[in-house]
């Protein structure tokens, strides 16, 4: 519920703090008095519609605050997690307006967008008046009424987890059909190409591998015939090792005689020997390793060009053509089993419609019947409150074509106000005060039921007194025994059944230089002088108090 309302510098309301409790609490005062205003701030703070004009008077900004108490799970503390808005304790509405026009937006002090105020303020408040403007009941919502009427939610839960696998199992058939028309559109090419890749057989990382290969063996090439002169020219016909050989033999044989002069001399030409050996061996393995079959070198190239104008065929990288390759051949395969897996998903979406068709005659069923059972409670009411020759009724049209999540009926309230008229929607056949008085006759028909946790109703008694007065007052003491009713009234019959009373008047401010709107808790004798001024007028009597103490002991 609204717990507390605070209001700064909005017209000609200087500074208001309403401390406001449950039940039915009514506003009352003189015509001008700013009730209106009241309102319209209100509004303000719930996401409604800025204006500059809204600023008092030679301030720079105004300011509305509405803080809620609402109970763990309440529909208004889920939107606003959908927003991220943190939520500890209460719900606290906050709307500034500049004078220049613009305005911000904070619950809970986040910032928020206004769409996300008035979402939330939509789950909080509901504003009924004589004003299509302030009537928060329009077509759009009355489906959702009706089924909150109803008890419905499993059979609307049902139909719309029917209607999403529905959606998706046309998904699935809408874009395997696609799949396949492609597919058939490509089939020569697609078994042309998988049958060129097939045949080549790309393997991941073969251009690498391939490639350097082909480096490798054309760099031996190169050098092999160094390695040949170099060897030959230590192994070959000339090789100094045999004449070397000779020398040393015959260096051996005159060691005997100067032992001190041949010896070393023998000794570095047999590391020398050895070296030359050394160095021969080396080269012959170096020429064993760089050998090499040139027709080896022509199949590596022509195997690496021809993936490589593959890739150009394919306008795709050498590396990916075994991706492509296998591609193809899914694309083929799904194409010589698209009829089967087609057939398969047609089958599919036809139970799904099926089920969605079920879902959703269970939901249309349980409308009708909760919409006569409405059309009866909210028909009841009608007679006491100056409407007995009116009727209500909730229209039902069923179209499959306008399937949805949430069913396949367009639901809207229709009246008709007299007798042999044409009866039509409620919103544009009732007059103002007929709208306000049906409005409070389905609010209290539903009850609890689809209803935010604060109702206003902004003057429903105009034109209306005695005992249709007394009926609505009646009425909106019975709403209010499930959700907040706040009611701007002129009616003493409907003040008086009220648990907390509220007077708006003007009073001077600044010192005599502006006027100011002044809101003040009524208690008691108070509240008793307020109700008979509503009875007389401006000259209270004796007879108006003793009037207004009977309605308020009658109501008691």
């Amino acid at each position: 519920m609204l717990a507390q309302l605070s209001i700064r510098d909005i017209v000609l309301i200087d500074r208001l703090d309403l401390q406001l409790g449950p039940g039915l609490v009514v506003l009352t005062g003189e015509t001008g008095a700013g009730k209106s205003i009241l309102l319209d701030a209100f509004s303000l703070a719930l996401g409604g519609r800025g204006d500059g004009s809204l600023v008092r008077e030679g301030q720079a900004q105004g300011q509305v605050t509405a803080a809620f108490d609402l109970p763990l799970g309440h529909p208004a503390l889920m939107v606003a997690e959908r927003h991220d808005i943190v939520i500890d304790g209460d719900l606290i509405l906050r709307r500034m307006q500049m004078a220049d026009g613009r305005t911000r937006a904070f619950v809970n002090d986040q910032p928020v967008s206004v769409q996300a105020m008035r979402e939330i303020g939509a789950a909080l408040v509901e504003i009924h008046g004589q004003h299509d403007d302030r009537a928060l009941i329009d077509p759009a919502k009355h489906r959702a009424l009706i089924d909150a009427f109803g008890g419905l939610t499993a059979e609307l839960a049902a139909t719309r987890d029917a209607w999403a696998a529905w959606r998706q199992a046309r998904a699935d058939l809408a874009a395997e059909e696609k799949r396949i028309a492609k597919a058939r559109e490509d089939a020569d090419y697609l078994r042309h190409a998988h049958e060129e890749l097939t045949k080549l057989s790309p393997q991941p990382k073969e251009e690498e591998t391939l490639a350097a290969r082909r480096t490798s063996m054309m760099q031996a090439e190169k050098v092999t015939s160094e390695l040949r002169e170099a060897h030959e020219g230590l192994a070959g016909d000339h090789s100094p090792i045999s004449a070397l050989s000779s020398v040393q033999r015959r260096l051996e044989r005159r060691a005997a005689q100067a032992p001190s002069l041949i010896e070393p001399s023998v000794k570095a030409l047999s590391l020398a020997l050895d070296a030359l050996e050394t160095a021969a061996q080396t080269m012959e393995a170096a020429l064993r390793e760089a050998r090499f079959d040139p027709r080896e070198l022509e199949r590596v190239e022509e195997r690496l060009f021809a993936l490589r104008a593959a890739a150009r065929k394919f306008s795709v990288p050498v590396h990916e053509l075994p991706a492509l390759a296998e591609r193809f051949g899914s694309d083929l395969t799904a194409l010589d089993a698209g009829e089967a897996r087609l057939i398969a998903l047609g089958k599919a979406a036809q139970a799904a419609e099926k089920r969605y068709t079920a879902a959703s005659a269970t939901l249309s069923a349980g409308r009708k019947k909760a919409a006569a059972e409405l059309d009866k409670t909210v028909n009841g009411e009608l007679a006491p409150l100056k409407l007995e020759n009116a009727k209500f009724s909730t229209l039902i049209e069923t179209d499959t074509a306008a399937s949805s999540a949430d069913g396949v009926d367009k639901v809207e309230f229709w009246v008709q106000t007299n007798p042999g008229t044409r009866p039509g929607p409620l919103m544009k056949v009732a007059s103002g005060g007929e709208l306000a008085r049906f409005m409070l006759a389905l609010k209290v028909a539903l009850a609890d039921r689809g209803s935010a946790p604060t109702l206003v109703f902004d003057e429903i008694d105009t034109g209306v007194g005695g005992a249709v007065a007394d009926a609505i007052g009646q009425r909106l003491a019975r709403l209010a025994a499930r959700v907040q009713v706040l009611a701007v009234t002129h009616a003493p019959q409907v003040a008086a059944r009220a648990g907390g009373h509220f007077q708006i008047a003007k009073c001077a401010a600044d010192k005599g230089k502006r006027v100011a709107t002044r809101i003040t808790p009524l208690l008691d004798e108070a509240r008793r002088e307020e109700i008979a001024r509503m009875l007389s007028g401006a000259s209270i009597t004796e007879e108006a108090r003793a009037a207004a103490g009977k309605l308020l002991q009658g109501a008691g």
